[in-house]
C-alpha cells in the first residue's frame, strides 16, 4: 500500500495526479489526512481522505510513503507525528519515499537526502540539507524520488509508478491518459 498524506494547506494538483496514475496502474493507494479525514487544499478545496493519519499505527502493509508540496500543508506534514514517522520507516526499511514541490524539505530536515540528487519547488533548495542539486524537473535517487512542483505533477506520477510497477506498467499508464 502507499500512503499519501493531505494536509490542510496542500497543493491538490500535487497529491491528486499521482493517487490517479497509481491507482490507475493497479497500486492500492490510500490518502491519510492530517487532523482528520477531511482537509482543505491551499485552493480551499475540500478533500475527503480515505483514512485520518491519526489511525495509523502499523505500517507494515506500507511499499511507500508520498508527501505532496503546498502551503502551508508543508509545514502541517511536517509537524504530524505520523507523518514523520512513516516517513522514517520507510527511509529505515529502504522503501519508496516521494516528495514533490516544498515537500522534499521535510526528507531534508530528516537528513535523509545527504549526498543524494533531489529538487524541489526553486526558493525551498537550501532546505534540502547535503542534497545534491539535479537540474530535471523530477529526480530519482534510489529509493527518494522528488519533484519541483505541481506542474510536473503527471512525471512525478508516472516516475512512482515506474519505481513500484515497473517501466512497461508506467509506459501503458502514461499511453492511456494521453501524455506525451
Amino acid at each position: 500500500m502507499v500512503l499519501v498524506f493531505l494536509a490542510n494547506g496542500f497543493e491538490e494538483i500535487e497529491a491528486l495526479t499521482p493517487v490517479d496514475i497509481l491507482r490507475r496502474g493497479g497500486v492500492e493507494v490510500t490518502t491519510a489526512g492530517v487532523g482528520g479525514k477531511t482537509v482543505v487544499s491551499s485552493h480551499r478545496i475540500t478533500v475527503e481522505a480515505d483514512a485520518a493519519a491519526s489511525e495509523l499505527h502499523d505500517f507494515s502493509e506500507v511499499e511507500a510513503v508520498i508527501l505532496p508540496g503546498g502551503m502551508p500543508g508543508t509545514l502541517n506534514l511536517e509537524k504530524d507525528p505520523t507523518v514523520i514517522q512513516a516517513v522514517t520507516y520507510c527511509a529505515e526499511k529502504g522503501l519508496l519515499l516521494g516528495a514533490i514541490c516544498a515537500a522534499p524539505s521535510i526528507l531534508g530536515h530528516l537528513g535523509l537526502l545527504q549526498g543524494k540528487k533531489a529538487v524541489c519547488y526553486p526558493s525551498f533548495e537550501q532546505e534540502l540539507r547535503g542534497a545534491v542539486p539535479c537540474e530535471q524537473y523530477v529526480c530519482r535517487d534510489g529509493q527518494i524520488i522528488t519533484a519541483r512542483g505541481m506542474g510536473v505533477s503527471t512525471e512525478f506520477g508516472l516516475e512512482l509508478l515506474a519505481a513500484l510497477k515497473g517501466e512497461e506498467t508506467a509506459r501503458k499508464v502514461k499511453a492511456s491518459i494521453q501524455c506525451p
